[in-house]
């Protein structure tokens, strides 16, 4: 279970990963310091581990950076839901493990109380006492999310089933 942090429409990942701070790709601990700072200053000070980042429509666009999905996981993401996600932004978060989560976004305000159950596609929203649904994901998907990632999947499987 974590709080919602709430962002609007078209974060892209200059957002997510600020360009002034591209130096720092190759020490992503560093990097997510600044994770979403150009959208919110406070946020890589004050998310939790556990917290869900949620936001409207074409979460990720723009560059096909892999360490925008990183430093959010970093950072203490449990999970993004939005809308809509830029396809590539939705495959890279899958590939490292973090959950992309396609799903009506309106009904959650920021600092509601989240808990996602990936087997059933249900966002339990503890502080409004509500559900939404959402596709479950799958199975290959689902898999390679319990493994940590699509590295962590291909090395605890020694090749990709499918």
């Amino acid at each position: 279970m974590g709080k919602a942090w709430k962002f609007g429409d078209s974060i892209s990942t200059d957002v997510i990963a600020p360009g002034r701070y591209f130096h720092l790709r190759s020490n992503l601990p560093e990097l997510a310091k600044h994770v979403l700072e150009p959208a919110r200053a406070e946020f890589a000070s004050q998310v939790k581990s556990g917290d869900f980042v949620v936001a409207g429509n074409n979460f990720g666009l723009g560059s096909s950076r892999e360490h925008a999905p990183m430093i959010l996981k970093i950072a203490g993401a449990n999970a993004v839901l939005a809308k809509s996600f830029a396809r590539i932004f939705y495959r890279n978060c899958i590939n490292i493990g973090l959950p992309a989560i396609i799903c009506d976004t309106d009904k959650i305000d920021e600092g509601d109380e989240l808990e996602v159950d990936m087997e059933k596609g249900v966002v339990r929203n503890r502080t409004k006492r509500t559900e939404l649904v959402f596709p479950p994901l799958p199975t290959i998907m689902k898999k390679i999310l319990q493994e940590g990632g699509l590295v962590a999947y291909v090395k605890a499987h020694k090749n990709l089933e499918l």
